[in-house]
């Protein structure tokens, strides 16, 4: 087709589009429709995804029906609702993760009526490395000692998870009580099934993890620094 062709074809398409107020709110509708698509192909995530959806066939139905174009129309009717459910759908767990996030803050509070009582006097040792883990534990008052690295343990703290879920399930440091000490304890068992039924709690051992290992990648970097400098 000559270009002469495709411009007489391109100014009667503009003159239908500009021909009735009605028209020039079909095309205007499309065009938003068009553009919500290529907005929704440049996002990330989700949620936005899913939004912007929703607009590109609230658009295109409008289109269908104004201009009118049976096929647009009947393709934008049968996505629409199904954008809509999606979209309510992630909203939804999006605001869930939200919560669960902040509730996490406060784990050691809503664990209490899980957990059970236990003290120790200064200089008893709680559990030995490469002993079996059994328990995840919340210091209470006095302070606790990692006889390895001779860091504290301060009240207020949930500790003991590396082990738990650990492939070898066993110990990898030494805790001792530095003074007379009162703890909480919750069975291996009911930390798996709170850490499925939980989203709070799941995101909170997720967060001790992963401190954890900071930490321990942080020491393994100044030890290897030190030895570099000797």
């Amino acid at each position: 087709m000559s270009m002469d062709a495709l411009l007489v074809l391109a100014m009667a398409y503009l003159t239908e589009a500009v021909s009735s107020p009605r028209q020039i709110i079909a095309h205007l509708a499309a065009l938003l429709g068009v553009g919500l698509v290529m907005a929704g192909a440049l996002v990330r995530t989700m949620t936005p995804l899913r939004w912007l959806a929703v607009g590109s066939n609230i658009g295109l139905l409008s289109y269908g029906l104004l201009h009118p174009s049976p096929i647009t129309m009947s393709i934008a009717a049968v996505l629409l609702p199904i954008n809509i459910y999606r979209a309510v759908e992630v909203t939804r767990l999006t605001r869930r993760v939200h919560r669960a996030t902040t509730a996490a803050e406060h784990a050691g509070l809503w664990l209490k009526p899980y957990m059970k009582t236990r003290r120790l006097r200064a200089g008893k040792t709680l559990f030995s490395k490469g002993d079996r883990a059994e328990h995840l534990y919340l210091l209470v008052s006095g302070e606790l000692e990692l006889v390895g690295t001779g860091r504290l343990l301060e009240p207020g703290r949930i500790f003991g998870e590396i082990a738990l879920f650990s492939p070898s399930g066993l110990r990898t440091q030494t805790v001792r009580a530095r003074g007379a000490c009162t703890l909480l304890q919750i069975h291996d068992s009911t930390v798996k099934q709170l850490y499925y039924q939980e989203p709070a709690f799941g995101f909170h051992m997720i967060e001790l993890l992963a401190e954890r290992l900071s930490n321990d990648v942080q020491r393994a970097e100044r030890q290897a620094g030190g030895e570099t400098t000797q």
